[in-house]
């Protein structure tokens, strides 16, 4: 609280907005309907983010749906980050929750992991580098992308903490929070054991 009051509350306040507004470009839906392939929100799980554009057999779509889901987060942290510290990290929670709940869709966006991503991205690579090193072990070793995500989802607000970065640690904690609650669907199909799996077909 003190360290915002220190930004001052407008930057900290513009800065969230700035977020905001950058995270809820809905990339998916752009791209998919530009391409002349409709709304992606009428198949598959309904979701704008990438992994249900991949399910248009578009992988050059999918690709740049998670760049610009990741890259939105990234812009909106660098860019407030001119403003200092308090500002960019509230431009990285306005930018995560702009595209869990963009307002031109009705509030109803994506899950988060690639917007988490490209915040982390700009606040601390390292730390991505370990949430990379995490999901890629438990990727290989389980095939379960979703529990992949999780898992380093929830690791990194420790790993920022052990970097000693407490207030970044704290952000991540609430994005994590986040990004669990929007995986609701894919935890209890995970605990049914019908969650699908990386290369699993049908």
């Amino acid at each position: 609280m003190t360290a915002a009051l220190d930004a001052g509350w407008p930057l900290v306040l513009a800065g969230l907005g700035f977020g905001y507004l950058l995270g809820s470009i809905p990339f998916g839906l752009i791209l998919t309907k530009y391409a002349g392939l409709g709304d992606v929100r009428a198949i598959g799980s309904g979701n704008i983010g990438a992994t249900n554009v991949l399910r248009t057999g578009r992988k050059g779509l999918a690709a740049a749906t998670l760049l610009g889901d990741a890259l939105k987060g990234t812009v909106a942290v660098l860019v407030a980050g001119l403003w200092g510290e308090e500002p960019a990290l509230a431009a990285g929670l306005g930018a995560f929750l702009g595209h869990l709940f963009p307002v031109w869709l009705s509030f109803k966006g994506g899950k988060g992991v690639a917007t988490f991503l490209g915040v982390l991205l700009a606040l601390n690579p390292l730390a991505l580098l370990a949430f990379a090193v995490i999901w890629l072990g438990l990727a290989f070793a389980l095939r379960y992308s979703s529990l992949s995500a999780l898992a380093a989802s929830a690791a990194t607000p420790l790993v920022l903490w052990a970097l000693g970065q407490p207030r970044t640690a704290l952000l991540f904690l609430v994005l994590g929070l986040l990004l669990w609650w929007k995986h609701a669907p894919n935890i209890r199909r995970l605990l049914a054991g019908t969650e699908g799996r990386i290369g699993q077909k049908g």
